[in-house]
């Protein structure tokens, strides 16, 4: 079953080399991976969690692949400078299959939004319900709507929604110049 592509996903962001974009949630690593040959060896990819184990499998994997401009954070980040990253340090980032899990998902907004340069861009992938016991239940959904409302609460503004694959939405949001 095919879920988002990564790559293709993170297109949407138009991520080019030197650029430095946090994958906030990181998990498994997917965006970080891709993003990283995005940005290339000039770049920087910012591998956020809570999970010191996702991180260790993470960091494992980029050097399996040679790839040595992902640095892991063990960090919460729906805790104000929870990422322990300076204001306006990134040029992207990436909140993939997470919101629906955060507690504190005003929090983990306002640290998007502090950590993120101006005239940054943030890549919101969601799932968009509960389909045959995949995904989240029903009642931690983030609807694509409520997503975008937490969002602009903190100053972020949508360029564009799209369809990243069957049981996802995307929301690609900026924080003004």
């Amino acid at each position: 079953m095919k879920f988002t592509d990564p790559h293709t996903t993170l297109l949407q962001l138009g991520l080019r080399e030197g650029m430095k974009v946090g994958d906030f949630g990181a998990g498994s690593g997917h965006y970080a991976l891709a993003a990283s040959a995005m940005v290339g060896e000039t770049g920087k990819v910012y591998a956020i969690d809570i999970q010191e184990d996702v991180l260790k499998r993470v960091s494992a994997d980029a050097s399996a692949r040679g790839s040595h401009v992902i640095e892991c954070i063990w960090a919460d980040f729906e805790k104000l400078r929870g990422t322990k990253l300076k204001d306006a340090t990134l040029d992207a980032a990436v909140l993939s299959n997470a919101l629906f899990q955060l507690e504190d998902k005003a929090g983990a907004f306002t640290e998007l939004y502090r950590t993120l340069k101006p005239g940054g861009k943030v890549l919101i992938v969601d799932w968009s319900g509960q389909h045959g016991g995949m995904g989240p239940l029903d009642d931690h959904v983030v609807s694509p709507s409520d997503a975008l409302s937490l969002a602009e609460a903190v100053g972020f503004e949508k360029l564009k929604s799209f369809d990243p694959g069957a049981h996802h939405y995307a929301l690609v949001l900026t924080k003004p110049s």
